[in-house]
Formats: structure tokens, sequence, C-alpha cells
């Protein structure tokens, strides 16, 4: 979990081993430290500092705003930290002398925006980083590819173009396409926030069976119900700090601070 204190028993990860894969603070899939952010004289994250277990679904939320996507886009060094440590299993990917390439391959993200080659087939989107980057051959990338279409439900689009998919599959494309890099960890930046209320079930859908199968995810959301039932750890921001965290089922039914309350008040 995301404090150093100790946690009731009510708030132990409810993934099964996540608990023992997270006993220590050392062994943390993600652990953030005293992370400031500036960006010219505005402040945006002050100070934040927390962790996540291997294994675990940590959700991030809060209003536009409040410093959530650039928490995570600091995660892998999308953005430069002002000031700060991140580790990511145990290497600190915001050591100056860090092989950031190496680290950052253990790492999937999904942005709000899909991100597809439009020029390219679904498969070929999916390969292309797979021999470019990770120097696969095609035939194996190919069959891992093939592997996450059918993994989140495409499995017969793999011929088609981005243009022919709807917003839900074109995301579940895009969580396909980094699944198929075969990360250790995935970010989740609002995955749901750019589609039509009715595509959202079909990408939550993917998630939750990764959250299952055991991955560690941080996720940056507005679907509350996601994270109270996915969620091992939900985490509420505002103005660049961390408000108020612990167990979902706990926060969103008896969040303790005011700010934590107003904010539900709104979105509940």
């Amino acid at each position: 979990m995301s404090s150093d204190q100790t946690v009731p028993t009510s708030q132990q990860p409810r993934h099964q081993g996540a608990a023992d894969r997270a006993a220590a603070r050392g062994e943390a899939a993600i652990d953030v430290q005293d992370l400031h952010k500036y960006f010219g004289d505005n402040e945006v994250l002050k100070g934040i500092d927390f962790h996540v277990g291997r294994g675990e679904v940590v959700c991030v939320i809060g209003p536009s705003g409040s410093g959530k996507s650039t928490l995570l886009r600091c995660v892998n060094l999308l953005e430069t930290p002002t000031s700060g440590r991140i580790l990511v299993e145990g290497e600190e990917i915001t050591d100056p002398d860090a092989d950031v390439d190496r680290l950052r391959a253990r790492i999937g993200m999904v942005f709000q925006q899909f991100n597809l080659f439009p020029h390219m087939t679904v498969l070929r989107n999916l390969t292309i980083a797979q021999e470019k980057v990770a120097g696969r051959k095609k035939d194996e990338a190919v069959a891992i590819a093939r592997a996450n279409l059918q993994k989140v439900g495409l499995a017969e689009r793999e011929d088609a173009y981005p243009a022919h998919l709807s917003g839900g599959q074109q995301q579940r494309v895009a969580i396909a396409r980094a699944l198929s890099m075969q990360p250790d960890l995935m970010l989740f930046d609002e995955p749901t926030s750019a589609l039509d209320p009715e595509l959202v079930g079909d990408v939550l859908a993917v998630m939750k069976d990764l959250a299952t199968e055991g991955m560690t995810m941080m996720v940056v959301t507005h679907e509350m119900g996601f994270a109270r039932e996915v969620g091992d750890n939900l985490v509420f921001m505002d103005g660049g700090v961390i408000v108020e965290e612990g167990d979902p089922e706990t926060v969103l039914a008896d969040p303790q601070h005011e700010r934590t309350r107003a904010f539900l008040s709104k979105v509940l």
C-alpha cells in the first residue's frame, strides 16, 4: 500500500498474494519519495510520497488540475521531476545515471487518447515496437500480438485500420499494444475519459481481467465503481498533494477529509 504506517486488516490488498509481495517498501513496484514538480513558478506536485506494491492496483482520483496525470507521467519520466526520487522495482529511474530506456521497458502506459498509427493495421500497431524497440523477430512479435488481441477480445480485427474501430475498440488495441511489450506494470491515464459512455464497460472489463491476473497497475480514473471493485488502494489528490488514501470501499463510503467529501459528493 502507499503509507508507511501499519495498515489495518480491512485495508490489506485484496489480490491474492499482494500482501506478501508488498510486505516491505523496498520490494515495491513503484516507490515515489518526496516528489516535487514545477512548471515555471507553478508547483504542480508538492512532496508526493507513496508506493505501489507488486500486484496491487492503485487508483488515483481527484479534480482536474490536481496533479494526477503529472504524477503518472513522472513515474516513467515522460515528465522530469524537479526533485525527489522514483524507484521502479527497486531501481531509481530518476538517478541521472539510470538506464531510463531499460527501466521504461518494464512499464506499459495507456493514455486518454489512443495514439494508434492510422496508416497501420491493428496487428502492425502491435508488432512495430516489438520489432524496432524490443528486437523481436516478426513471427514472435505476431504471435505475442495475436495473443494480446485475443486477451482484449479483438482477435478478429487484426487486419482492420484504427479508423474502422470504435473508440472503445481503439483503446483496447492500445492496451494490447502496451501488453505486447510484456511490461511488469501498467500505468493508465484516464483511459475511458475520451469514450462514449456505452463503450466504457468493455475497456474496464479488460482492466479488471489484468488485475485478476496480478498485473501491477496505477490508474488515474474518474470511474469510481472500478476503483471500488478493483482497487487495492485509493488515493485522492488535490492541489498537488495526497489529501486522503486507503481502502477504496472505506474512502468512498466514509471519507475523513472535508475536501474528499466535497469532491465525492459531486461525482458519486
